[in-house]
């Protein structure tokens, strides 16, 4: 089989794997957008806030706090897998919850890695607005609050470029899922916590590297569907 061959019939079984709806690879579908997906709405309610705090607001501790969100924003994605991993074992604090090798702990463990992504380039692209917008709309009687949506609304592509950010380093996460999730599968091949990416692994082990390449296929494309959507939000007009 020539390397031609190899990927058409990859690209092929990618499709018949979508349209025959094959339980497996929907089942794992549905973990990766529901785990990320959730993932990302938990940070951005904490990192666009925070964002606008270390942006707009001078206070003690300010330089070092956006040093730490600088740092995270590289941060080894199995190094925050262990640490949720300690937090959730019987032996640490929150074992009590038995949330390991669960959904719900790998949706912790997403959102503690994107949190610092979606703040650092939040912050960026806020502190790119000219201060002396703010200034004016104080001087036309907005309150602080006020003034900091109308400064964060002239940074909306930015706070899409982070949402983008977020989401594609949540979906493509391996290490920190595989840790506190397990990646189990249950006996009717029904996904309970493997996702896309820690399927491509044990896919590409098992040397079914057609199936492999069919799920990273699939992987391309909602990363894909996704960032259309979420541009062409951007695009909408404002609401008054």
């Amino acid at each position: 089989m020539t390397w031609w061959q190899f990927w058409t019939e990859s690209i092929g079984q990618a499709f018949s794997l979508l349209i025959t709806f094959d339980t497996y690879v929907w089942s794992t579908i549905g973990v990766s957008l529901k785990v990320s997906g959730l993932a990302l709405i938990f940070s951005i309610l904490i990192a666009f806030p925070f964002a606008a705090l270390l942006a707009y607001k001078k206070f003690p501790g300010r330089e070092f706090l956006r040093l730490m969100v600088y740092t995270g924003m590289g941060f080894p994605s199995v190094i925050v897998g262990l640490i949720v991993l300690l937090l959730l074992t019987q032996r640490g604090p929150f074992g009590e919850f038995q949330l390991l090798f669960t959904q719900e702990a790998m949706i912790l463990a997403q959102s503690i890695l994107i949190l610092p992504l979606l703040t650092g380039v939040a912050m960026s692209a806020m502190e790119a607005v000219d201060p002396l917008i703010g200034e004016a709309a104080s001087s036309l009687g907005a309150k602080p609050l006020r003034q900091v949506w109308v400064m964060t609304e002239l940074a909306k592509r930015g706070l899409i470029t982070a949402t983008l950010s977020g989401f594609g380093r949540a979906i493509s996460e391996v290490g920190a899922v595989m840790i506190v999730g397990g990646n189990i599968v249950l006996s009717q091949d029904i996904s309970l916590t493997r996702t896309l990416t820690t399927a491509i692994i044990v896919e590409t082990r098992q040397g079914k590297f057609e199936t492999a390449l069919a799920l990273g296929l699939i992987l391309f494309l909602l990363v894909l569907i996704v960032n259309l959507v979420v541009l062409r939000l951007g695009r909408m007009p404002s609401s008054a």
